[in-house]
């Protein structure tokens, strides 16, 4: 009888320990986990999986002025993929085969945001270089300054809080990219009606990450093997925001993050565009030396009773000292 009670108890047990492991809510271990908090700047090179024509331009020849990409009806905001059945991954792919062109019609394939297009060019001689042009201006890449929110335990990263955007607002789709350090030197003041801007320059050349996603809220990769974490704070993720008193980390001066006390305003968790926090800069400091919210914190991190709850996101133009937020488990999970 007595070995019968030990086995119905110890069956109890594993029933109660299997329960509680089929019923326990998604994410909770995540949300457990702790994480390196952000909060430097960092300098992005993203790729952007061919050559994106950012002007239309003519060109002149013994002919007088032609304008090939005109004709063609390629337009701002196209990336051309393939020239002449070549495959074009950049600008030196370009000028690769405009330099070995020996002139003619040639096919040009090119991608408007959805959709890929096929179109017939002739590429003209430039009278002053010798060389064949499309009369386009064009960059394979994009570069520019923002925050890190988190670092992950097995090295993967999350920053921004936002998509990088294309010219008409699109999600630009972005080749893997490289992420370096930066120091912020100069801050442009934000004021009603003018978004600031941070000014910021790469340290070096030695990347610390690897950019391999861009999307609605944020860019996301992986750390260099070899990037040293143990100087970061630790903290704990948590979906629990609530209106009332926090701080955000962010870089306006070198590349050390401060903190900066703020006020969360309201609390919208289910907002379909991501901006989940209303949010007011309270720190004296901070609005001394920037106004408020400006271009290059997108990212900061947002802690709130010593937890990480989100990060900084977009800042409103009549009024630079408030802005949006996302919540952190928009990002984490990247």
């Amino acid at each position: 009888m007595q070995k019968l009670k030990r086995k119905i108890f110890w069956l109890l047990i594993s029933v109660g320990i299997v329960a509680a492991m089929l019923f326990s809510p998604i994410g909770a271990s995540a949300q457990n986990d702790d994480v390196y908090l952000g909060g430097m700047p960092a300098g992005f090179t993203l790729g952007i999986g061919g050559a994106q024509i950012v002007g239309i331009c003519e060109v002149l020849t013994e002919n007088g002025v032609q304008n090939p990409a005109k004709q063609a009806e390629l337009s701002v905001g196209d990336v051309i993929i393939s020239f002449r059945d070549v495959k074009i991954e950049d600008a030196a792919d370009m000028d690769g085969v405009l330099s070995n062109f020996g002139g003619g019609e040639a096919e040009i394939t090119v991608e408007r945001g959805k959709e890929t297009l096929k179109k017939h060019i002739t590429p003209v001689k430039d009278m002053t270089s010798g060389r064949y042009k499309l009369g386009v201006l064009i960059r394979d890449s994009i570069s520019g300054i923002g925050t890190v929110t988190y670092i992950r335990k097995d090295g993967r990263f999350g920053s921004l809080g936002h998509a990088v955007a294309a010219s008409d607002g699109s999600l630009m789709d972005v080749d893997e990219g490289s992420i370096f350090n930066c120091s912020i030197v100069n801050v442009v003041k934000g004021e009603r009606g003018r978004a600031g801007e941070l000014k910021g320059l790469f340290v070096n050349d030695k990347k610390i990450a690897t950019a391999d996603k861009n999307c609605a809220v944020g860019i996301f990769g992986k750390m260099e093997s070899d990037y040293d974490c143990t100087h970061l704070q630790t903290v704990s993720i948590s979906e629990e925001a609530q209106p009332g008193r926090a701080v955000i980390y962010s870089t306006i001066d070198g590349i050390i993050p401060k903190e900066y006390a703020i006020s969360i305003i309201k609390v919208d968790k289910g907002n379909k565009q991501n901006k989940n926090f209303v949010i007011k800069i309270t720190d004296k400091e901070l609005l001394q030396e920037t106004g408020g919210i400006v271009q290059g914190m997108s990212g900061s991190p947002i802690v709130q009773n010593g937890k990480l709850i989100g990060a900084v996101t977009h800042v409103f133009l009549n009024d630079p000292t408030r802005g949006y937020g996302t919540a952190i488990e928009n990002m984490i999970g990247q």
